[in-house]
């Protein structure tokens, strides 16, 4: 080859070599930017990833910190639980689901008087045989085997009751054990010493106060003894002197020596019945009965009191309220009696009136009774209003050192509202009077009563004349409800300047002061108004029938009037009857009819006799038996003869057991108008020899006698009867008035008791009940019929 061509190819061959070179360096230079990019790219990823594991770092470091912090306030707490467990002076531990003790204070270890093994890790079992085998438990009548048991079935209850150990020092522990979910028990063991002692401190004391009550009872019937026998022969005496001829001053000091002694009763039935409440001894004794007649009741009982006072007392009673409900008639009077009686006591004038109101139930079985007694009295201060129900209290200031009593009469009223499911309240203004009222459910007794009496045209407009206002607007409510027109007028004046030819019916009160009711009737007369009825309404209808001016009149109602005498008035009235009406306390009186006088025309007067009888006891009084101080009081002979009797049938003969003389010469007194022949045995003894001797149709039987008492001498008696079959009725005669013997009374064999002092009255009713009819009548009335 040529050189040329050599060179020719060198040029070629390096030109070539050039040309892959650049090549190369191209590729190198595109490689070189390549990497630049990744080592970039992989430059700020480590970067980031640096940065994120900066991050976590401080995030691990922050939540090391707070688990140490949380870690620190953790064991902080624990110590304080533990502190505050170990401060506990009662035993308090856990133990897990398989009944292993994980901890326990010092107050539970130490019940175990220093036992080593007792700690965390001792089963509950092994727990209670240390127990029982070391003797620190009273296992009493059980076996410590049988406590065990007994124990180890409580504990594997899934609610173990608590219960009460008694330890080897007397030391009573209450153990409270209560399961988690997972089967862990805590157990807590409260040292109850303390109020096992106070418990039985309090039995004790409940024992003595028991003991206390009884004597106290005991003292208060032996008391209400000693005080009621003498207290018999005052006011016996007393009751039989106003029957002799007595001078004006005479009469004075005997009704003085009769009001100071029924005073004193009545304090004497206040203590008692306080006692019977507070020691939960009184119970109501529920019978039908009629309310409104309950309320005339006490206000005929209370009326000579609020007229020597110159006091209205006056009665609203709703007239479409029932009057039949069922109740303890005895204790609605007491409740009513204390007060009204309160009310009289602290109004020296004005008015006391007496509401009652009632809204009967769905099932119109029973009736919410609302009553209320309003009056015009010296009130109640605001700071004494709170304590007025409260035992000895009374409103205590200058002004009331006048009045006096026992202060219980209000509190005893609050127990028996009480007992009768009721609620009482006042409301008073001190300086302008009070209203105390109560409230309680009774039930209806379901008899039929009369309603209103439907009035006629001719009775379609009233005139009321009346001075009180309060008087007025009762009657204008009771003429309301009846669908009468009313207008109304303070005096009699003034009556005469409204009477017009509309006026229907005149309704005046007697005592009015310038021109009265019967000076108002006649001034009526005289200006020719002739044909008007005229109702009169009066406190004192007798003395209203004694006047002249009497003939005038269409009607007299005795004040305050039971509904039904008003209805009674008014639809006579309507007949052109004549109508006076004086209510007893009895609905069985008999009606008389008579011409007044000076009434020419023959029209009929219809007249409710105004008999009151002695009123009834206010609570059942009942006897405790006890021994009886014998009176020195000069004896007489001991059986009283009866009076020659002529041929025919034979005298009623009494026998009277009682050892005490004032009161045998009581009784002889008492029985001395009678046609009877009396016998006195002066014990039990001589009773049941008198009995078969004397033969008697009645007895009187004094239950606390020496010897032999009453009911024993009556248990005799009966004994002796029973050969014969006739049964002569007993009555018990007690100065006991406690609750709690009248079951062994009647037990005995008595037929009925009464209560000292013996009434009159009372002791002649009951001759005159037991009277055989083959004998000659034993009242005198009797005899003259």
């Amino acid at each position: 080859m040529s050189l040329a061509n050599k060179l020719a190819n060198e040029r070629r061959s390096r030109l070539a070599a050039e040309r892959l070179l650049e090549l190369k360096q191209a590729e190198l230079t595109a490689a070189n930017r390549k990497l630049g990019r990744h080592a970039l790219a992989l430059t700020r990823q480590i970067g980031e990833t640096q940065a994120e594991v900066a991050t976590v770092r401080d995030e691990n470091a922050k939540v090391k910190s707070d688990l140490s912090v949380a870690h620190e306030k953790v064991e902080i707490a624990e110590r304080r639980l533990w502190h505050s467990i170990q401060t506990i002076q009662d035993g308090f531990a856990f133990f897990d689901a398989d009944d292993i003790l994980i901890g326990a204070n010092s107050a539970y270890i130490n019940a175990f008087d220093g036992l080593e093994e007792v700690g965390p890790g001792i089963h509950y079992m092994r727990i209670l045989q240390l127990l029982t085998d070391e003797g620190l438990v009273n296992t009493g009548e059980r076996r410590p085997d049988e406590w065990r048991a007994m124990m180890a079935e409580r504990w594997l209850q899934p609610n173990p009751e608590a219960i009460i150990m008694r330890m080897w020092n007397n030391q009573y522990i209450k153990l409270i054990d209560q399961r988690g979910q997972g089967g862990d028990v805590v157990s807590l063991a409260l040292n109850i010493t303390s109020t096992v002692e106070y418990e039985a401190e309090l039995k004790k004391a409940r024992r003595r106060a028991e003991a206390a009550n009884r004597a106290k009872s005991a003292f208060l019937a032996n008391m209400s003894h000693e005080i009621r026998t003498p207290m018999n022969g005052v006011v016996g005496m007393a009751d039989l002197l106003t029957d002799t001829p007595l001078d004006e001053e005479q009469r004075l000091y005997v009704n003085t020596i009769k009001s100071s002694g029924e005073a004193l009763l009545v304090i004497i039935n206040d203590v008692l019945d306080y006692s019977k409440i507070e020691a939960d001894k009184l119970k109501l004794h529920p019978e039908a009965f009629d309310l409104e007649r309950c309320v005339h009741e006490v206000v005929m009982l209370l009326q000579p009191i609020a007229r020597e006072k110159g006091l209205a007392l006056l009665v609203d009673y709703d007239l479409f309220l029932p009057t039949q409900f069922v109740g303890d008639p005895g204790r609605m009077r007491q409740v009513l009696t204390n007060l009204v009686g309160n009310a009289l006591k602290f109004t020296a004038s004005g008015h006391v009136l007496i509401r009652v109101t009632g809204v009967p139930d769905q099932s119109e079985t029973r009736c919410a009774i609302h009553v209320t007694i309003e009056d015009t009295g010296i009130g109640i201060p605001e700071d004494k209003v709170d304590h007025i129900f409260g035992e000895f209290n009374q409103v205590e200031d200058e002004q009331n050192r006048q009045f006096e009593g026992t202060g219980l009469g209000l509190a005893i009223t609050q127990r028996l509202i009480k007992l009768m499911n009721g609620d009482i309240w006042v409301e008073s203004e001190d300086g302008k009077g009070s209203c105390f009222g109560f409230r309680i459910a009774l039930e209806l007794a379901g008899a039929s009563e009369d309603g209103p009496p439907v009035l006629s045209d001719t009775l379609g407009h009233a005139l009321i004349v009346d001075d009180r206002e309060i008087n007025r607007a009762v009657l204008e409510k009771q003429m309301s409800q009846l669908g009468l027109k009313v207008t109304s007028c303070a005096s009699g004046a003034e009556a005469l300047k409204r009477m017009s030819a509309d006026i229907d019916l005149v309704l005046s009160d007697h005592n009015m002061p310038g021109m009265d009711g019967l000076e108002l009737v006649e001034a009526i007369r005289e200006e020719g108004w002739s044909e008007v009825p005229f109702l009169l309404l009066s406190s004192n209808a007798s003395f209203a029938q004694s006047d002249p001016s009497f003939r005038h009149l269409q009607g007299l109602l005795q004040k305050p009037h039971p509904r039904q005498d008003l209805y009674a008035v008014l639809a006579e009235l309507q007949g052109g009857a004549i109508s006076v009406s004086v209510h007893g306390p009895d609905p069985a009186d008999d009606h008389l009819s008579m011409t007044p006088s000076g009434a020419g025309d023959g029209r009929r007067l219809h007249i409710v006799p105004d008999d009151n009888p002695e009123p009834a006891p206010l609570s059942k009084d009942e006897d405790v038996t006890a021994p009886v101080d014998e009176e020195n009081v000069p004896d007489t002979d001991t059986t009283k003869e009866g009076p020659r009797q002529a041929p025919g049938p034979r005298l009623m003969r009494v026998l009277a057991a009682e050892d005490n003389k004032t009161n045998q010469l009581v009784l002889r007194k008492m029985v001395k108008d009678l046609n009877i022949e009396l016998h006195i045995a002066n014990n039990g003894i001589e009773a049941v020899a008198a009995y078969s001797d004397f033969a008697p149709d009645l007895i009187f039987m004094d239950i606390s006698m020496p010897k032999m008492d009453g009911k024993e001498a009556t248990r005799e008696i009966r004994k002796l009867e029973q050969a014969s079959g006739v049964r002569v009725p007993i009555i018990a005669l007690t100065a006991h008035a406690m609750d709690g013997d009248s079951d062994g009374i009647l037990s005995a064999g008595l037929d009925h008791y009464m209560t000292k002092p013996l009434r009159k009255v009372s002791i002649h009713e009951l001759v005159a009940k037991y009277c055989p009819t083959e004998v000659q009548p034993a009242l005198p009335a009797q005899r003259s019929a």
